[in-house]
């Protein structure tokens, strides 16, 4: 039996309900436009490839099954981050970000963790590690101002309060850092926005060790906010477009 035979036997022998072609690194080129069979390859039809998705500006290896999560994990962010900065600049006079509570736990948090735990089973490291952890950032920042969880009734020194709250938000500036490194040569949007996510979080943990200026640092934060959250949102909204058939418009990433 020849070897092609074998490969050939070998695919026809796993449960099409089990295994689709791109798992197994197989896809049709008659399905995709404007290729035909491989003339090396004796007019076969098939041939080995990756299948290629959008997913947060990164090419993965699909299933065919699962959908997605990327524009969820990305807009849940985006809408949680705008929120918060809009409070930051003091929009509509609003100097309190109570309401941003449940916003914080459901969508910024569990809406976000959730996508990163289907990311996971996509094989996409990176936005599963991304999605999750930011998941879990905005879930523990919510947690700090819900008065069951005593928090802030155990500082009883505003500025106690206020550099440990600085802490914990160069904490999570250093794991942004992070993510940024990683993505800095994947595509420009996704670079641009995470360094202004950075630099929102350098401006904010600043905000918290320089009381007599913090209203004027904390609104600079807030527009950096603002910035990062509506990339944020252009990158969800592309990668809705790019799983449509017949997009009314792709917006580019600009893959590096």
């Amino acid at each position: 039996m020849s070897t092609s035979q074998i490969m050939l036997a070998d695919r026809e022998s796993i449960s099409p309900s089990t295994y689709t072609d791109v798992e197994r690194g197989w896809i049709n080129v008659k399905e995709c436009s404007g290729h035909g069979p491989s003339p090396s390859t004796g007019g076969s039809s098939t041939i080995p490839m990756m299948s290629h998705g959008h997913s947060f500006g990164r090419a993965t290896s699909g299933n065919g099954r699962i959908a997605s999560p990327g524009p969820a994990g990305a807009i849940s962010f985006a809408a949680t981050a705008l929120l918060l900065s809009l409070f930051n600049v003091q929009a509509g006079g609003v100097e309190h970000p109570e309401v941003l509570v449940s916003m914080a736990v459901f969508t910024g948090g569990l809406s976000q963790f959730m996508a990163g735990m289907w990311e996971y089973p996509r094989g996409n490291v990176f936005n599963a590690t991304l999605f999750s952890l930011y998941g879990s950032f905005w879930m523990s920042y919510a947690t700090i101002f819900i008065p069951a969880s005593g928090i802030l009734a155990a500082y009883e020194d505003p500025l106690e309060l206020s550099h440990a709250l600085g802490l914990y938000l160069i904490t999570w500036t250093i794991v942004t850092a992070f993510f940024l490194f990683v993505v800095i040569r994947r595509n420009l949007a996704l670079t641009v926005m995470l360094s202004t996510i950075f630099i929102t979080l350098v401006i904010l943990s600043t905000s918290q060790y320089s009381l007599s200026g913090m209203p004027i640092v904390q609104k600079a934060g807030g527009v950096f906010g603002i910035i990062g959250a509506l990339l944020c949102f252009y990158i969800g909204v592309s990668e809705l477009l790019e799983a449509e058939l017949r997009p009314i418009v792709r917006l580019p990433l600009g893959v590096l």
